[in-house]
């Protein structure tokens, strides 16, 4: 039975990435070695790391002032690892709470120095963006996450940081739309949405804004170790990133984030035209700030919900379920998906409403 991937992440990769990674899993580049058996300080794979790194600059269309790497923890270690290098014990640093991650990075933030919270959505159970914050002048940095998995909403806007760096958490939208990325300081995103395979952080990061606390930092958590050592620091996740290599390659040939953009946009407004014009399914989120990534929604009826995931089990539909921490409904729709993929699911949901409703 075919299997249509849903998944918030690790979620679906593009077709040929997986053949690539599965060739190079037996054979990498003719080499007679498995990508799981080199060296990570071989030129085979300083190659690899490089082009890497220097690919996710050109996406971004940002020049020297900025470093990218690859560092190791998920985004999780990052909610510790940004305060870490940016936010004295003395200092405050801005947040913004629109769901379940932004709320964790509050948590890990306030470990190293005073916290703002700058924009709270949980009046209306995070199921919009509040875009106007109240960022006090002199703060360290404004930290927020672009897109947020668990509750399905998504800024399409840069908020007003009042002049100070703006931090954001981009890991389930990063490459899927054209942005100036020079508005952001440092932007940082788990592998595992759109640019590849579970196990690294891609960071990117203005240079300048490193080395300004007093604080003394470990070094296999300070950014600018990472960056010095070429995200050779310690042993990397290989194969991760070569995955990861793979998808910017695929992002970049496919048409770049242009092409991504214009395919996020033609799923999302297909998959929520279809809610919208059927009311068995309630979508959870205010119109204009509707994630083109993860659209969330519920059956109000709660042995139908049962039974509609029932089957999607049965019809190969795997990760329609909800996050645990809301329940419900939830689609991943990542740069990967087909669209074709998304009217299969579609089929099997209107079948369903039609001997539901």
């Amino acid at each position: 039975m075919k299997r249509y991937n849903f998944n918030s992440g690790p979620s679906i990769l593009p077709q040929e990435v997986l053949e690539q990674a599965a060739n190079a899993v037996h054979d990498f580049n003719g080499l007679g070695l498995s990508i799981l058996e080199i060296g990570h300080r071989t030129q085979w794979f300083v190659d690899v790391i490089e082009e890497a790194r220097s690919l996710i600059k050109e996406l971004m269309g940002l020049g020297d002032d900025y470093e990218a790497i690859y560092v190791q923890g998920g985004g999780t270690t990052s909610f510790m690892q940004v305060p870490m290098n940016l936010l004295d014990t003395d200092g405050t640093a801005a947040y913004v709470n629109n769901g379940i991650w932004g709320r964790k990075a509050i948590q890990e933030a306030k470990y190293f120095g005073n916290v703002e919270v700058v924009g709270s959505t949980e009046d209306k159970n995070n199921s919009y963006i509040n875009k106007e914050l109240n960022v006090l002048s002199g703060m360290s940095y404004l930290h927020f996450t672009s897109n947020n998995t668990v509750e399905g909403t998504e800024w399409f806007s840069v908020p007003d940081a009042n002049g100070a760096p703006i931090v954001v958490d981009m890991s389930s939208d990063i490459f899927s739309r054209p942005l100036d990325f020079s508005k952001y300081d440092l932007i940082y995103a788990g592998a595992q949405k759109n640019v590849g395979a579970a196990g690294t952080v891609m960071v990117v990061v203005k240079k300048d804004i490193l080395g300004k606390i007093k604080r003394p930092i470990p070094p296999i958590m300070d950014y600018r170790e990472h960056i010095k050592a070429d995200s050779l620091l310690n042993t990397p996740p290989v194969f991760a990133i070569y995955v990861s290599l793979l998808t910017l390659k695929w992002i970049k040939k496919e048409g770049g984030l242009a092409e991504m953009e214009r395919r996020a946009i033609a799923r999302a407004d297909r998959f929520y035209n279809f809610l919208d014009s059927t009311p068995l399914y309630r979508p959870l989120v205010a119109k204009e700030d509707r994630s083109r990534m993860n659209a969330t929604f519920a059956i109000d009826d709660t042995a139908k919900e049962e039974a509609f995931l029932q089957l999607c089990k049965e019809t190969g539909m795997v990760g329609v379920k909800g996050h645990r921490s809301v329940g419900g409904l939830r689609v991943s729709m990542y740069n990967a998906l087909p669209m074709e993929d998304l009217e299969a699911l579609i089929s099997v949901m209107s079948d369903f409403a039609n001997k539901n409703s």
